[in-house]
């Protein structure tokens, strides 16, 4: 087979968890580059100007020289197709508008033309797409062929929009990775846990699991919600439900003219008219309150003249305010109500079509508010407006200036009311005020409806204003300040003995009272119950773990090929155990056939270790013990030989080591700190001894005391009867 120009991927694998090139999930692809192994980036000509033309973002990639526009540095001295196809991809996914930087590519052997290439990705699927168009472009720019840009980031910037999390959510979510705190996402949709095991809480966008049902059908009822709210001393504006125009129009003249009209169940402002003075504009705006609501009934209040607001409660505190505004076109006698919405209201950059816009695109001919407002004047969406004559387009909505500075302490008071006397944890209150920085009282200002599951957008991202950081108000509002909602992890890598040990750790930690997850080479146990784990990989059984609310610590042993071919199954742990660096026999099919390259695979059970959290290490084996350096924790030394050099090294240091000591009277484990012995426990029957003293340092390190360590080594069972409970 002779080999051309080209770039063949052999093997793509997208490892969900911390893995042997970074702590986050990426995908990694094999590449044969075949010819082009002869021909770096300065021998094609033209490649370096057709690719920065094509994709101009590539100067902000900093690549291996670390500053801005160091890749095309690269670029422009030579660098192989596999290294530039890393950079095409990454650019990809930013254009497409989920934002990524990490990349690396490495030659597997030499003059192979055989590169891995692993980069960032937040959802798989459109790192597989990205991957596929980043090849047939590079390729494209290669051989100096068209290629349709446009189309492909189109392409991909739908699938970020339905597979990503939506802007809130993600808000939400990159909140919690400020303060360190982990997140799963447990479906295609918002629903999200922050946090593992008994640790965790979940979100659904603006729900958490703190928001109750009861709240949600109080709020969901308007008139109820009203009621509730005026006994307690919240200002709502009068009002009757009605189940008829007739009785509509009566209810107007009872509550006197201007009125309100809008579902009695409906949210998101659909179907609402406001400031009706005529029977005919009533009797119009019921029937359309009554096709927008789930049930018949429809309400008609008091209209309070003002602009509307949207207050953000989370907790006991007002986070955010917005101000909504009228809408007004201005006709030029030659120019329809639409064309006009097209060419003064929507040409605004901060109108679309999708979540990411704060404002909606405006259309006057599929609106029926707008239909009912432009009726009212005497239009509709194809009228032709005289010259300088002014139109009203929406009396109300865009909420979408930030106002949270100007809040008076009165309205925010009566805000956070409003959310508690519904049982909101996290609520939306919208209130009609003329001036926000003044008490409603003084005004007639008054709260018109308690929102659940607020959209978040508008704080987020406001029209004008300042944005507001709503995701951290509301991972604050579920995590105390010393919470991380992360339980104990303990990590076990290695070939030898790392079964017995993670179970005995797993033991250690039961009797110490905790509802333990263990997931190693004999199964998944929760308290020592076996789980069936049928036809789920490593990688999602630890999950499981992990989604478990009744596990309040975990032990999970991980082998070299888990790692290469799924990551972790947790972002960081507490205590990282790693026994032995050997037997790499039968991990050539990942190119690793040195013991070099399996210390690049195991110790990222070392590069996961929270600077909290402690490696557990075997001072008997020397590429081990240099992992101690990788570690941002404390290092415990474990070792059946007292004088091995790791172990007496680390005593004149004043650490803490755990060893087997044996003289003349008997043998035992001793725990020292420094030249300090701790403990000494009866040696025990179990073997590998290795195993043991890993696991006792490894109870150690997570607080055990030694009288509870040796109540464990007394009381585990070796061969317990594999059996499901």
């Amino acid at each position: 087979m002779t080999k051309k120009k080209d770039i063949e991927v052999l093997r793509v694998t997208h490892l969900r968890g911390p893995n042997i090139w970074t702590y986050r999930p990426v995908i990694e692809a094999w590449l044969d580059i075949g010819e082009l192994e002869s021909f770096p980036s300065n021998l094609l000509p033209g490649l370096y100007e057709r690719l920065t033309a094509i994709l101009p973002g590539l100067i902000v990639h900093r690549c291996g020289v670390g500053e801005h526009g160091g890749f095309l540095e690269r670029l422009r001295d030579g660098t192989y197709a596999g290294h530039i196809l890393e950079h095409v991809v990454l650019e990809l996914q930013n254009l497409a508008g989920m934002k990524t930087g990490f990349g690396k590519t490495r030659q597997i052997g030499e003059d192979t033309g055989l590169y891995k290439m692993a980069f960032r990705t937040r959802q798989e699927q459109v790192g597989r797409a990205a991957l596929a168009h980043g090849r047939d472009l590079l390729m494209a720019m290669i051989d100096d062929q068209p290629y349709d840009l446009e189309a492909v980031v189109a392409e991909l910037t739908d699938m970020v929009e339905s597979l990503c999390l939506g802007p809130s959510t993600a808000n939400i979510v990159d909140a919690a990775g400020v303060r360190q705190i982990p997140f799963i996402r447990l479906t295609d949709g918002n629903l999200v846990q922050l946090g593992h095991g008994a640790a965790q809480r979940r979100i659904w966008t603006a729900e958490t699991e703190e928001t109750s049902a009861i709240a949600e059908g109080i709020a969901s009822d308007k008139d109820l919600t009203k009621s509730l709210l005026s006994s307690c001393g919240v200002p709502v504006p009068e009002g009757e439900l009605v189940t008829s125009a007739e009785a509509a129009w009566e209810a107007a003249r009872d509550i006197g003219v201007p009125v309100v009209v809008k579902p009695y169940d409906g949210n998101h402002g659909r179907g609402v008219s406001l400031n009706l003075m005529t029977e005919s504009d009533v009797t119009a705006a019921y029937a359309l309150a009554a096709r927008k609501g789930e049930s018949k009934s429809v309400i008609v209040e008091r209209f309070i003249p003002g602009d509307e607001h949207r207050l953000l409660v989370v907790g006991k505190r007002l986070i955010a305010a917005a101000a909504g505004e009228s809408l007004w076109v201005t006709g030029d006698g030659k120019s329809t109500v639409l064309e006009l919405c097209d060419i003064q209201i929507n040409v605004d950059p901060r109108r679309g079509e999708t979540e990411d816009f704060p404002l909606g695109r405006i259309k006057p001919h599929e609106s029926a508010e707008i239909i009912l407002e432009l009726q009212r004047q005497n239009m509709t969406h194809a009228s032709v407006p005289a010259d300088g004559q002014k139109v009203l387009i929406q009396p109300n909505g865009n909420v979408a200036t930030d106002v949270t500075d100007k809040v008076h302490p009165q309205v925010a008071a009566m805000a956070t009311l409003a959310a508690r006397i519904v049982g909101l944890d996290i609520a939306g209150i919208d209130l009609v005020t003329s001036d926000i920085s003044r008490p409603l009282h003084e005004q007639g200002g008054a709260v018109i409806e308690v929102n659940a599951s607020p959209g978040l957008l508008a704080h987020l991202k406001p029209a004008s204003g300042e944005p507001r950081n709503v995701g951290e108000a509301i991972v604050d509002h579920l995590f105390a300040p010393e919470h991380s909602g992360r339980m104990p992890i303990v990590g076990i890598t290695g070939k030898h003995g790392t079964t017995m040990a993670s179970r005995l750790i797993a033991w250690l930690l039961q009797i110490s009272g905790k509802k333990v997850g263990l997931t190693c080479a004999d199964g998944l146990f929760v308290n020592g119950r076996l789980l069936p784990k049928d036809g789920f990989s490593d990688w999602e059984t630890g999950e499981r773990l992990l989604l478990n609310k009744n596990v309040e610590a975990g032990v999970f042993e991980a082998s070299a090929r888990m790692i290469l071919t799924e990551g972790l199954a947790y972002d960081k742990c507490a205590v990282g155990v790693v026994t032995d660096v050997s037997d790499f026999d039968d991990l050539g099919e990942f190119y690793i056939d040195s013991a070099d390259k399996l210390y690049g695979v195991l110790r990222t059970q070392v590069d996961v270790i929270l600077p909290s959290g402690v490696a557990v290490l075997n001072a008997a084996d020397p590429q081990v013990v240099d992992m101690a350096r990788l570690c941002d924790g404390e290092v415990i030394f474990y070792g059946v030989d007292e004088h091995s050099a790791a172990i007496a090294e680390h005593r004149q240091d004043g650490k803490r080591v755990v060893f087997q000591r044996t003289d003349a009277q008997s043998s035992r484990i001793v725990l020292a700190i420094g030249h300090d012995q701790v403990a000494n426990l009866p040696l025990s029957p179990l073997v590998p001894p290795e195993a043991v003293l890993a696991a006792i340092a490894a109870g150690w390190a997570l607080g055990l005391t030694p009288e509870l360590i040796g109540a464990g080594l007394r009381t585990f069972d070796a061969n317990p009867k594999k059996t499901h409970h």
